[in-house]
């Protein structure tokens, strides 16, 4: 059994801190159960694009207020509390928070961790 604390992981490798987001990796690859679990903030009044084209990624929104664009199709979906998104289909996205908001993101292949946004806006497969 793996018990983690969010405030266990803070500041270490696995507290990603970026302009727009931070990611608090509660479960990576390493742990060997075929997913991740981020802890994430996105952070009010930024734009964040992004397209996962290694990963399936299902996001839930625990809080605060935004929106998530769907580029394909244009539509755009409220985030508020409550509110899952899942990118079953590699979907390109931009996420635009009104307030910060807090999600419980679910990746599939899990990330290692050393994952970073490419020009793209996408994670490279990282398999060790």
């Amino acid at each position: 059994m793996i018990v983690r604390q969010l405030a266990d992981i803070q500041g270490t490798h696995r507290d990603v801190q970026t302009d727009t987001w931070a990611s608090r990796r509660l479960i990576l690859q390493d742990d060997g159960v075929g997913f991740s679990v981020h802890d994430t903030i996105m952070k009010a009044g930024t734009e964040t694009a992004m397209w996962y084209k290694n990963h399936f990624e299902a996001v839930y929104c625990i809080e605060g207020q935004g929106t998530v664009e769907d580029l394909a199709s244009g539509q755009i979906h409220a985030l508020r509390p409550g509110t899952l998104y899942l990118l079953n289909e590699h979907d390109r996205h931009v996420v635009r928070p009104t307030t910060d908001v807090r999600l419980v993101c679910v990746f599939n292949p899990g990330c290692t961790g050393r994952e970073v946004h490419d020009a793209e806006g996408a994670y490279p497969l990282l398999t060790d």
